[in-house]
């Protein structure tokens, strides 16, 4: 079972508001980009990339609001009633989508710049 067919599983078996909530933030990540792939990490979560996961980035709409006891990380805690601000939520995605473009664009020089030291 690919990730994709996991979290399709995982989403199935949340019969409550989560459930529905859950697939809503899902389509919502997968349209803020078509090259963004799931994954399924961390034992038993979801995880959704482009030249990596999503990173330390600016936040300007407030959406993390759950720091998971990590510099790095962030999360999103959604609680029932809540509305998504899709739109948040995808310059949110394609920001890191941006990010870690940039990142891996930068890391072939660093590793040449190192190599003509030696």
């Amino acid at each position: 079972m690919n990730a994709s067919e996991r979290i399709d599983q995982l989403i199935a078996g949340i019969t409550d508001w989560r459930g529905k909530t859950f697939a809503s933030i899902r389509k919502t990540i997968l349209a803020a980009d078509s090259e963004i792939t799931e994954e399924w990490k961390w034992m038993g979560s979801p995880v959704w990339s482009r030249d990596g996961i999503i990173a330390r980035l600016p936040d300007p709409e407030k959406l993390f609001n759950a720091g998971l006891e990590g510099n790095q990380r962030r999360a999103i805690d959604f609680f029932e009633g809540d509305k998504v601000n899709e739109r948040a939520l995808k310059n949110l995605v394609r920001a890191a989508v941006e990010f870690n473009q940039a990142k891996k664009k930068k890391a072939p020089a660093k590793a040449r710049a190192k190599a003509g030291k030696k």
